[in-house]
């Protein structure tokens, strides 16, 4: 009877995984022949559970709608994920930490034991240094609602240099970016696309009328990378490097900047940083000796040679001390 009871449960828990499957997968997955599968469906439909049949090429078995409530079953990996996943909300989400312990609470009766006792043991064992800013669980609710349908609203905005501006958007993506989520909008009074932190975004309003959805170019995400690694500083660098992009690409880390072939056997780093010691730090962190680098603006150069060399002139001293 158990091992029988475990079937069923394993039947219901590939059903839920996918909406169509054939009695040659299911006999495969189960480990057990099509006429015990066949029985299997039987003993499902007998206990209320809709499995909907269909025969011919392309035939095979549905979990349809309108049955009991069916028991959420996961895998391990499946019980990691969603812990984990809480876990990551809750820290970069002002308020999120009861709601995620809520999910978990309402999941237990749904979830075998052995699978709850393993999601709330990660979920009490791990946590997260806080990263600022966070964002507004709720704020982020309506966003991704509005971006959904491209919805026009209003709202205060708060740029990388402390300007606040009114903004008058259609709402198209969010996107998270690192430690902070991206609004990407059609900006009416700009009259162009717009990548906007959703942290410094106060006083939303739904607009009245439909909103356009527009086309980008390129991903979103790829847009807001691009946006991010540049458009917020003054201070930018072309980094000029030897070899292809697919050679390029896996050493250079994607907050570092954006990377663009440049030649047949160069590409070009764009980097963006507050400060000549920042852009320089960026540059040598890459581990890759440059080609070229041209700066704007082009006196920033001579300062980011300047940083490099009082860090030199220090380290010469400490590497000539000794101790008394």
């Amino acid at each position: 009877m158990s091992h029988t009871a475990n079937r069923l449960l394993r039947l219901i828990a590939l059903l839920q995984a996918r909406p169509h499957w054939s009695g040659g997968e299911l006999a495969e997955r189960m480990q057990v022949d099509r006429r015990s599968v066949r029985r299997d469906i039987q003993r499902l439909r007998e206990l209320g559970y809709p499995v909907r049949a269909s025969s011919g090429v392309g035939g095979g078995y549905r979990m349809g709608a309108g049955g009991p409530l069916l028991p959420l079953l996961l895998e391990e990996e499946e019980a990691t994920a969603i812990a984990l996943a809480l876990r990551a909300a809750a820290s970069s989400m002002a308020g999120m930490e009861d709601t995620a312990r809520s999910v978990l609470t309402k999941l237990d009766p749904l979830v075998p034991s052995r699978r709850r006792q393993q999601a709330g043991e990660i979920h009490a064992a791990t946590a997260t240094l806080a990263q600022k800013p966070s964002v507004d669980g709720q704020l982020l609710g309506k966003l991704a609602v509005a971006c959904r349908q491209a919805a026009p609203l209003a709202f205060d905005y708060l740029s990388h240099g402390g300007e606040a501006t009114h903004r008058r958007v259609d709402a198209q993506h969010l996107v998270n970016y690192g430690r902070c989520w991206y609004l990407l909008a059609w900006d009416h009074g700009r009259g162009d696309w717009r990548t906007l932190r959703v942290d410094r975004i106060s006083a939303l309003q739904s607009l009245p009328g439909q909103g356009m959805r527009r086309a980008l170019s390129v991903p979103p995400e790829v847009a807001v990378h691009q946006a991010v690694s540049q458009a917020p500083f003054v201070m930018k660098a072309e980094v000029h490097l030897a070899g292809t992009l697919e050679q390029l690409a896996p050493q250079v880390p994607p907050w570092c900047g954006v990377l663009q072939e440049g030649g047949p056997a160069h590409c070009i780093l764009h980097v963006g940083a507050d400060t000549p010691a920042m852009l320089a730090s960026q540059i040598l962190s890459l581990g890759i000796r440059p080609l070229h680098v041209a700066t704007t603006p082009p006196a920033l150069r001579a300062e980011m040679v300047a940083c490099l060399g009082g860090l030199a002139a220090v380290m010469a001293d400490a590497g000539s001390s000794r101790p008394v």
